[in-house]
């Protein structure tokens, strides 16, 4: 996977790596794990993950 950054967000990013002396990529799983804990967490998003099951449904029992 690739993700493009910013040359600000890539610098700030190789900061907090650098002062946590921990790796760009450990750094980078745990704001994804962490977005993800608080998305699923959330209920407009627990709706939306909702509707697009039923969406899905829908277009399996056709």
């Amino acid at each position: 996977m690739t993700v493009r950054l910013s040359e600000e967000q890539a610098q700030a990013l190789e900061t907090v790596a650098s002062v946590e002396n921990l790796p760009v990529s450990d750094v980078i799983r745990a704001a994804i794990a962490t977005h993800i804990d608080t998305r699923r967490r959330d209920p407009d998003f627990q709706a939306g993950l909702k509707d697009r099951i039923s969406q899905a449904r829908r277009l399996l029992d056709r």
